[in-house]
């Protein structure tokens, strides 16, 4: 096994000489063999080996004794050690999570912290091609993406360095051998005989079946995986250029918006990757309910013939469709948005929620009007200090050209502006409630009367994110 591992170090370039590594041991057949092998290699890549245990006192003395059996083959074999103890049981009730997710960022966190307190290079975990496919079918069986069945990466960045798994070419059974012949006497968690956690049902009941089926079903898909890990590394390259071309991201808020037009001339398989980029940089952890449902939505409104469609994702994103762009975006709670009420003096100026800011002067040689600049002739019907607010149900404002008023979400519709801009939308108001400005889009009528005056009220808006 020493030499197909080294093989596999080679290939893949697990490693380099000199090399700090952090070993995570526990104390069990993986991680004692993995130990072991390092040791075995150690001259030959000049390696500074660190073992490191954690006690995650889940199992009294036994944990404890997990820990001071570590220490001591460290101690035989003149490898340096370190150790901690983390409180699981608080952190899982803390945090909402289940005993082994809660155990295993726990862990995390402590590796993190000695690959940084010793400028390491590497973590080597212990995880093997039996892991690999239990992961695989755990997937599978749940549902779940291409990327999905890339599996357990054998290296990617992490703290300072990288986590590297040199076992994920050997099976269990091979390991358990290594043992044996290097008269290695791991200690045996016996919480791994229970099938109550759903990957230990499926090491216990679900893979022996598969083997029977086929005795090469741990190298199969381990293959898969390379293959998959492969595939999906060129198409996401190809689906980075869908992005640049089709997708605009805010620099300041976890919002996207894709153009239809550029984005429907690419095959469906890059779409899909473009979505789930698209999702990987709005989330900044994946949540659990993301499915296969989700990306169908996606589909479906792309090619919805109506020009208005919101779908709901979870964590509060909303996926918007506003005739030809989709625009991502996360909901703002509503009283956040019915309490919206910001003053503004004459002269004055105040910032809004989204970092955009709204100036007023009073002079007698206005400016040209704009799409963000606008001036009105002042006279007593103005009622001082105005008010920028969103818009209400059943607002209305009079425009020029039209007897009458008209509805606000009227226009909205006539400018094409998406659903998810339309009630985060500054509008000004005076003091009497007569809409003064739809910013960007309407100025108001405030008096009937024709105003000869040398005054004016000027409104500068420099646009932050709407």
């Amino acid at each position: 096994m020493i030499q197909e591992v080294s093989d596999f170090i080679y290939k893949h370039q697990l490693l380099h000489k000199k090399s700090t590594v952090i070993v995570g041991v526990s104390g069990g057949p993986d991680s004692l063999a993995l130990l072991h092998l390092l040791h075995t290699l150690k001259e030959t890549w000049e390696l500074r080996l660190i073992a490191a245990s954690v006690d995650h006192q889940l199992r009294g003395k036994e944990s404890e004794q997990d820990v001071e059996f570590v220490k001591s083959i460290c101690k035989q074999w003149e490898i340096e050690f370190v150790e901690t103890k983390v409180d699981v049981k608080t952190y899982k009730k803390e945090s909402s999570v289940g005993t082994q997710q809660a155990a295993r960022e726990l862990r995390y966190q402590y590796f993190r912290e000695q690959m940084e307190v010793f400028q390491a290079d590497y973590l080597a975990l212990g995880h093997h091609g039996d892991d690999q496919a239990e992961t695989l079918v755990m997937r599978l069986t749940r549902g779940t993406n291409p990327d999905g069945l890339k599996g357990i990466p054998m290296k990617r960045e992490f703290a300072n360095g990288h986590i590297i798994r040199p076992f994920l070419s050997v099976t269990r059974v091979a390991i358990e051998e290594y043992c044996k012949n290097n008269d290695l006497t791991p200690r045996i968690d016996p919480s791994n005989s229970e099938d109550s956690y759903t990957r230990n049902f499926y090491r216990i009941h679900v893979l022996p079946l598969l083997k029977q089926q086929n005795p090469n079903l741990i190298s199969n898909l381990f293959r898969l995986s390379q293959t998959i890990t492969h595939d999906e590394l060129y198409l996401n390259l190809e689906a980075e250029k869908v992005l640049k071309q089709a997708v605009t991201f805010s620099s300041d808020t976890k919002e996207a918006s894709l153009d239809l037009h550029p984005f429907s001339k690419y095959p469906i398989a890059l779409q899909r990757r473009a979505f789930h980029l698209i999702l990987n940089y709005l989330y900044h952890t994946m949540p659990d309910g993301l499915s296969y449902v989700h990306e169908d939505q996606f589909f479906e409104i792309i090619h919805n013939s109506k020009p208005n469609v919101t779908i709901d994702l979870p964590s509060q994103l909303k996926m918007s469709k506003a005739y030809d762009f989709v625009h991502f975006y996360f909901v703002k709670f509503e009283s956040e948005v019915k309490a919206f009420h910001l003053p503004l003096q004459v002269p004055g100026s105040c910032q809004l929620l989204d970092g955009s800011k709204l100036t007023a002067t009073v002079t007698s040689n206005p400016d040209k009007n704009t799409k963000y600049l606008m001036s009105f002739a002042i006279d007593e019907t103005f009622a001082f200090p105005l008010i920028i607010r969103y818009r209400k149900p059943g607002d209305k404002i009079r425009v020029k050209g039209l007897n009458g008023r008209k509805k606000v979400k009227d226009i909205f519709i006539d400018e094409k502006i998406p659903l998810s801009q339309r009630d985060t939308w500054p509008i000004v108001v005076d003091q009497k409630g007569n809409i003064v400005w739809i910013i960007g889009l309407k100025k108001g009528i405030v008096t009937d009367r024709d105003i000869a005056s040398s005054n004016f009220l000027q409104l500068h808006y420099i646009k932050g994110n709407m």
